[in-house]
């Protein structure tokens, strides 16, 4: 698929006045005014979001002094309280917080996750028989925003409190409380809390009300819910997560401590990019293939051996999940090879059977795959369960509001949403769906951007530059780790690495030093390295291995370049004439020369014609030998290998 690599910048004298304000690089500047970071206490709570960024009033909240009203009634009257949540990790994690902490306050609470073959959302049946086992209240956590009707069908059944963070329709629900930032008429200042940001702030709403506290406990799950859940990690949010991350190393909740273990976290520092790629998806395992109820046991459970128990079967689900996921993806990648998919303006695929639990997967692997806005339904019992995922440009929610007489029902956001639809309507939908993108999308916006913060080559990483960048942590939604971009770089040592060779690694030159560049699954692409010049997109990273520490670029995608020739550098031709001035013997094997001088050998090559040209070194037989030091001083620019280099550069 064909990329656009973008610089979005370079430091500039503005970078330089603010870096001087905060205290700061003007690398580390640029990066932040880049991302419309440009109020120097906004931009400091952004780089201490820990001690900088303040949490807002929770009764800034519409109907938050309502939700908490009809709470501390049930707490007093010992009226049992049901949690409801939603299937995924936003939704076990918000439904764990509020059951320990309305135990906490005393209250008689318990919860309740419909199977994900439910559907999502409030059911009338499930609301029923949780009011038969003796509950007077359901507090609904990451769900119920869109369930006005299901809601007017148990009325004088039991109360309802809704708590969610998903977009409302055109009705808000009549219960007795509904708080959702995203509510027209809600002022809070943050709307981008997860559904367990919202479950956090009914907490600290609670806790000041009934206990005169402020709460700020188990953050760790928190953090947990809002990463899997990519909202914004900006304002409240980056202050829940970096001080949830802080706590999760050292948690003291048996099943958080168990998962990590079961994930080869133990006794590691754990950042975003753990929680989103190793926690995360084995949580999510409960819900998508068998319950999500699993997760809320394992996250509420104080028994160590229950907890291991539940960690290593929710790790045998997620492996099962990858390989129901791979057979699904296979399916629908079957059916697209019959459509063109570089002309399609939305891409719907159709099974029977498909596991409700990973389409959501798919899809956005196939979003990687084309790139178009798409939707995967699973046929089952004559309906279609879909989960959609999109791309910058096409709005989900407003693109099936649209689309809404297709439909039975949906909720969602801008880039994901989920979907019932009747299977003799998904022509129809597919239809609606092209429609607005006919209206809402250009030809450009097809075409996936790769973002690059600016050029920098592997000399001007330093271990300093790496530790600084730090700074930008948690990385996430609207605040994703940057990458770097080089271009013509001479990579040599190509290997293969991983216990299949399916990873690349190979050396470049970074001044009189080399740097190390690894490709996870990108061995295929090492031939690119062979053939000459390539360009990389990469973020640079700590390695460490046998007690060293070294900076290292991980690579995020690698092109061959269009720059013909190596690119020499002042700095690399100083390093290898330096290097060259320590030989005894020069020898006429490239390929030795360049590997005493920690170079390519098309590097060396170069460098060679640069010095031959200048007369600093002559050709013989079996090589080269140094000149006689000149006494006038030589200009690069005196060589057309130089100045051809520079220009291609």
């Amino acid at each position: 698929m064909r990329k656009k690599w973008t610089i979005v910048g370079k430091t500039d004298e503005s970078d330089k006045v603010f870096a001087r304000q905060l205290g700061i690089s003007p690398f580390l500047a640029g990066i932040l005014r880049r991302r419309d970071i440009t109020d120097v206490q906004e931009a400091k709570a952004f780089l201490h979001p820990e001690s900088l960024q303040a949490y807002y009033d929770p009764f800034l909240m519409k109907d938050m002094d309502r939700a908490v009203s009809r709470i501390r009634q049930a707490i007093e009257s010992s009226e049992k309280i049901v949690v409801y949540g939603d299937y995924d990790v936003d939704g076990i994690t918000a439904t764990t917080l509020l059951v320990r902490a309305l135990r906490r306050l005393g209250a008689v609470a318990d919860y309740y996750i419909p199977a994900r073959q439910e559907g999502y959302g409030l059911h009338p049946e499930s609301l029923k028989k949780i009011a038969d086992d003796g509950a007077g209240l359901v507090v609904t956590v990451d769900c119920g925003i869109a369930g006005t009707a299901e809601i007017e069908a148990v009325r004088g059944v039991i109360d309802i409190v809704v708590t969610d963070h998903h977009l409302p329709g055109e009705t808000i629900p009549d219960a007795a409380a509904v708080v959702d930032p995203h509510r027209a008429d809600c002022g809070y200042p943050f709307k981008d809390l997860a559904g367990v940001g919202v479950a956090f702030k009914l907490c600290q709403a609670l806790f000041r009300e009934l206990r005169g506290e402020e709460f700020e406990d188990d953050l760790e799950i928190v953090a947990l819910g809002t990463v899997a859940d990519i909202v914004p990690l900006l304002s409240e949010n980056r202050k829940l997560v970096k001080l949830g991350l802080a706590c999760m190393k050292e948690t003291k909740l048996k099943g958080l401590q168990q998962l990590i273990e079961a994930a080869g976290l133990a006794g590691k520092e754990i950042l975003s990019g753990q929680v989103g790629f190793m926690l995360a998806p084995r949580l999510n395992a409960a819900g998508r293939l068998e319950t999500a109820m699993r997760g809320v046991e394992l996250l509420l459970t104080e028994d160590e051996n229950k907890a291991k128990d539940i960690a290593l079967m929710l790790n045998e689900l997620n492996a099962e999940r990858q390989q129901v996921e791979a057979d699904i993806l296979e399916q629908a990648k079957k059916q697209l090879a019959s459509v063109d998919t570089a002309a399609a303006k939305t891409l719907v695929v159709v099974g029977a059977d498909w596991h409700p639990g990973v389409i959501g997967i798919v899809a956005s692997r196939l979003v990687d795959l084309y790139y178009r806005p798409t939707i995967v339904v699973s046929l089952l019992d004559g309906e279609g369960k879909g989960s959609c995922r999109s791309i910058k440009g096409f709005h989900l929610f407003d693109a099936l509001t649209a689309a809404k007489d297709t439909l039975v029902r949906f909720g969602g956001h801008e880039m994901a949403a989920g979907l019932t639809v009747l299977p003799e309507n998904i022509d129809a939908l597919r239809q609606a769906l092209d429609a607005y993108a006919e209206e809402h999308m250009t030809e450009e916006d097809y075409v996936p951007c790769l973002a690059l913060e600016t050029e920098l080559r592997p000399e001007e990483i330093t271990t300093g530059l790496v530790t600084e960048l730090s700074y930008l942590e948690p990385y996430g939604m609207a605040n994703p780790r940057p990458l770097f971009g080089c271009f013509g770089v001479e990579g040599f040592d190509v290997r293969a690495i991983g216990r299949e060779g399916q990873h690349l690694k190979f050396y470049m030159d970074a001044g009189a030093q080399t740097i190390q560049a690894i490709g996870w699954n990108m061995y295929e692409k090492g031939v690119m390295v062979d053939r000459g010049p390539v360009d990389i997109a990469y973020i640079p990273e700590f390695n460490e291995w046998n007690g060293k520490i070294t900076v290292q670029c991980k690579l995020a995608e690698l092109r061959s370049s269009e720059r013909r020739g190596p690119a020499l550098s002042r700095e690399i031709l100083g390093g290898i004439y330096l290097a060259l001035k320590k030989m005894t013997k020069i020898s006429g094997k490239i390929g030795s020369l360049a590997k005493q001088c920690g170079t390519s050998e098309n590097t060396m090559k170069a460098a060679l014609k640069v010095f031959e040209e200048l007369g600093l070194i002559l050709r013989e037989d079996e090589g080269y030998r140094l000149a006689s030091t000149p006494k006038q001083k030589l200009h690069l620019e005196d060589s057309e290998t130089y100045r051809k280099s520079v220009i291609e550069r």
